[in-house]
Formats: structure tokens, C-alpha cells, sequence
């Protein structure tokens, strides 16, 4: 199903939700639409569905305007936050509801299939109300599955559940994605769930859609400094810089030898994974002292107070530091991003580089 949106937008009074914006879907494949809470994901959704209309601009379905459609009249599955499901019925006739009304065969075969995908098998025979909210929320999203529409829309489907549970239920539904048919629309606050999931990403902002494509190559080469920030977790690092025919100076006087730049102020970006606290060879030393440390899972996010600023480096492993502790950041000049006074993207890293 090919779904394009042409000069769509949304304003409730004064306020726009959305601005008017432009996108052609990929068919048949993911798109992640990333953004922080109020960027418009909901509301985008929603105006794809037929649940809202918009103020202005047309929705079309493989070329045919379906703007004015309710959903009702339309093959959609939608999973939200705010999960729903049939109160009076067993988990099992909950996932097996569209299967029925398509009057399909193999049903048992499919919900239990799904079921086991999703860790919900042994609630089959059980009532929603007698389950958890992270596993109401799967049944929603096991129906959602089984119904296969040509567009699936889920609105950060994941968020009710524990961190384990959702590292591994976003690695199974890459593989139940790609293995329908459906254009399936997912949205997330989070850059490393679009990175796992893949296919292409939107990044909204404040109602605005600021760049659409493959994921990696959005990651990779962020237009600019606002999808630069939105997608990086923990944010990206900026320190401003002066370019030159020698490269870009940072405020420590340290030198990247980034070729090609007119002379001018810009901005760096330094993801905090590129940042480092064991030299190679060419790297840029960025001394400092460390204001805060803190352990999340495997990774060690360093705070740092530097001629730069305080930069944020993403360390992998367990790392024990003082505060107020001297420290020195190591960055090879080859992971360095430039945007221009205005904030587009002048240069970015090799995706491959090391």
C-alpha cells in the first residue's frame, strides 16, 4: 500500500500541531516516526488513520484521496499507548477477532503463534482485566498483528513494558514486520529503537517534519543540528568552532583537519559515543574534569567540563571516576560533524569509520 501525505497539516485554533508537510511512504516496509514527546507523532497518526481530518492538505491511498474517509472505512490495525482490548473476551478471541470476521482458516495455529512471539501463550484463556498493563498491551499488539492491514500504525507500542521485555520484543517484531505485507508506522521518542527496527525514519520536531529516509543514512548525515539532537541518545555534543584552511579550531585551540570548509564560524558535533578516554593514533586530546558519572546498563556516561564545554562521552563497560578528577577525551577527527552558522549539515562522518 502506498500511503502519501501532500501538503498535510493540522491547527487546532491558533495553534499548528502540524505544519504542512510532504511524505511518500516506502510500501511495505517500516518507517519510524522519531521525535520527542509534542512533535506531532500522535497527531500524524491519527490524520493517516482517518481518525482526525486535517486543515489542510490530502491523504492518499495508492492515489486515491481518502482525506474525508472515516476510519471505520478503512483497513487499518492501530495499536496507541492507551492500549484497547475486548473486555469480555479471552485473550485468545481478542488476537483471533479480525481472523474471524475475514472468516479465515488456521486461526488457532496463528494466535498461538503470535502468542508465543509476543509471551502472552500461557494468558490465552484468561480475560484482559485478569493481566498486567504490559501484557493487555501485547494482546492489543498481537491482534494488531494478526489482522494484517495494509497499514499498521503503532504509536510507541512499547513503552508500558520493563526494559528487558522490550529489548527482546523489538527484535521479534522486525521479523514479524518483515515477514507481512503491511506499510507499517511506528513511532518512538527513542533513536536506539529506530536504529533497531531499521527500514526508513521521519524525524518531527515541534509539528515539523525535518527529514525523511533510510535510517542509517538519516542517523549517518542529520541534515541538520535539529534532527542531529533528536536523533542522538544521550543528545548530541556541539561546541562552537571556527573554520578555516587549516580545518576547524575548537576552543582548546585543538585542530581537526577537515578539509574543504570556507573560513567561517560553524558548529561541531561530537556524538558521545565517538568520545573516548584511550588515545589512537591522530586523535584530538579534549582535556577536562569530570563533573558526573553515571552507570546505565552496560555503558558509562561521563560528564565532562572541558574548554569546549561539558561534553558527554558514552563509554561501554563499568568505568569508576572521581568528581572534580582530571580526564582526557580522545576523538579521531574523521568522527566529527560541521554545520553551517544556520545549522545545516556541511560535513559528516564516513558511516564506517572508526
Amino acid at each position: 500500500m502506498q500511503l502519501t501525505l501532500e501538503n498535510l497539516g493540522k491547527q487546532v485554533g491558533p495553534t499548528p500541531y502540524l505544519y504542512p508537510m510532504n511524505l511518500s511512504l516506502v510500501p511495505r516496509a517500516v518507517t519510524v516516526l522519531l521525535g520527542a514527546t509534542q512533535a506531532g507523532k500522535t497527531t500524524l497518526m491519527r490524520l493517516m488513520a482517518g481518525l482526525d481530518k486535517p486543515s489542510e492538505g490530502t491523504v492518499r491511498v495508492d492515489g486515491v484521496d481518502v482525506t474525508g474517509v472515516p476510519v471505520r472505512q478503512r483497513n487499518v490495525a492501530m495499536v496507541y499507548q492507551q492500549f484497547i482490548n475486548y473486555p469480555s473476551m479471552t485473550v485468545f478471541d481478542n488476537i483471533a477477532s479480525p481472523l474471524k470476521l475475514r472468516g479465515e482458516d488456521g486461526i488457532d495455529a496463528r494466535v498461538r503463534s503470535l502468542a508465543e512471539r509476543l509471551h502472552i501463550a500461557p494468558f490465552l484463556q484468561r480475560l484482559p482485566s485478569e493481566l498486567s498493563g504490559g501484557q493487555q498491551q501485547r494482546v492489543a499488539l498481537a491482534r494488531a498483528l494478526a489482522k494484517n492491514a495494509p497499514l499498521m500504525l503503532l504509536d510507541e507500542p512499547l513503552v508500558n513494558l520493563d526494559y528487558k521485555l522490550r529489548e527482546g520484543l523489538r527484535e521479534e517484531l522486525t521479523h514479524l514486520f518483515a515477514a507481512g505485507d503491511s506499510t507499517v508506522v511506528y513511532a518512538t521518542t527513542e533513536p536506539t529503537e529506530a536504529l533497531l527496527l531499521g527500514g526508513y525514519t521521519a524525524v518531527l520536531d515541534a509539528g515539523e517534519l525535518l527529514q525523511y529516509g533510510p535510517t542509517a543514512e538519516v542517523f549517518h548525515r542529520p541534515k541538520s543540528i535539529r534532527v542531529a539532537r533528536a536523533f542522538s541518545d544521550p543528545p548530541m555534543n556541539l561546541v562552537p568552532a571556527r573554520a578555516d584552511d587549516r580545518g576547524v579550531t575548537l576552543p582548546s585551540g585543538a585542530v581537526a583537519p577537515v578539509p574543504g570548509l570556507a573560513a567561517s564560524d560553524v558548529t561541531v558535533g561530537l556524538r558521545a559515543s565517538a568520545l573516548r578516554v584511550v588515545e589512537r593514533p591522530g586523535d584530538l586530546a579534549l582535556r577536562g574534569k569530570v563533573e558526573l558519572a553515571e552507570i546505565s546498563g552496560s555503558d558509562t556516561f561521563v560528564h565532562v567540563e572541558t574548554a569546549e564545554g561539558e561534553l558527554v562521552a558514552q563509554l561501554t563497560g563499568v568505568h569508576r571516576f572521581e568528581l572534580g578528577e582530571g580526564i582526557t577525551l580522545y576523538v579521531n577527527p574523521s568522527q566529527v560533524y560541521v554545520f553551517d552558522p544556520a545549522g545545516a549539515l556541511l560535513r559528516a562522518p564516513a558511516a564506517r569509520s572508526a
